[in-house]
């Protein structure tokens, strides 16, 4: 099975959890900084992750900020108050969906 299939599901957790505790962040820095935390593991494309944060700034869970960096514009992502919110519950869902997972794949430790 391809990990982007078992982790696609996951995505929209991932991101807003860095959001929150990083604050603003660009695109190409969330790709990145997923990739460095877990050593190369999960590597979000471009294509998986823009979609998304699209769909999460029209759902009013981000807000964006253009800012001028050099030769171009640079568009940040940060949570909104809903965002923070949201977060939350979107953590103690992935929680509970790792802990169902992991009685599935250790069924000794039930």
């Amino acid at each position: 099975m391809n990990k982007s299939t078992l982790y696609k599901g996951c995505l929209e957790p991932i991101i807003m959890r860095l959001l929150k505790d990083n604050g603003r962040m660009y695109g190409y820095q969330i790709t990145q900084m997923v990739k460095e935390i877990t050593k190369g593991e999960l590597q979000i494309t471009e294509g998986a992750l823009y979609p998304l944060l699209h769909k999460l700034e029209e759902q009013g869970i981000l807000e964006t900020e253009l800012e001028n960096v050099g030769n171009r514009i640079r568009k940040y992502y940060t949570l909104t108050k809903a965002g923070k919110k949201q977060t939350s519950m979107a953590m103690e869902e992935l929680k509970t969906f790792m802990q169902s997972l992991q009685l599935i794949v250790n069924p000794k430790l039930a």
